[in-house]
């Protein structure tokens, strides 16, 4: 499969500058961005998320795809370079190779998603040590009067 930068080069380009959001939560843009070169944390409920540098990585999806409102901010940490995908829904349309490419990452972050679920499960049954045993790591780190419990 082609890198997805590939798909994107007849496509204008948007400068963002550090502190700049590019992606505001509770809106609706229909636009969809594709990482060239930067910077970006995504922010939810005043916590950030995640922190992007990657080339190719995309924002906006989510809510192009589900027909809803942004469900974080995406804010650029430095100067950041993105392609512009205004009318999203209308090029995936035309461009079915992108779409692919867009199905395989959110499979992929599904994928690991749902095996944190998983271990998260395991550790609350209590079927995870190795879990636990971070758990009382960090806990001693804390507070070190319960190093041992």
């Amino acid at each position: 499969m082609a890198d997805i930068l590939d798909y994107c080069k007849d496509l204008k380009t948007s400068r963002f500058k550090p502190g700049q959001v590019i992606l505001p939560k509770g809106e609706r843009r229909g636009k969809l961005y594709v990482l060239v070169e930067g910077q970006v944390e995504v922010i939810r409920e005043r916590a950030q998320v995640t922190h992007v540098d990657e080339p190719g990585s995309l924002f906006g999806e989510m809510a192009v795809l589900l027909d809803m409102p942004h469900s974080a901010t995406v804010k650029a940490l430095s100067d950041v370079t993105a392609y512009e995908i205004p009318d999203a829904l209308t090029f995936l349309d035309g461009h079915p190779e992108f779409s692919l490419h867009i199905a395989t990452m959110l499979a992929r972050r599904l994928y690991y998603t749902t095996s944190y679920l998983v271990d998260l499960q395991q550790q609350a049954a209590g079927k995870r040590q190795d879990l636990d045993l971070v758990d009382q790591i960090l806990a001693s780190l804390i507070d070190p009067d319960k190093a041992g419990n």
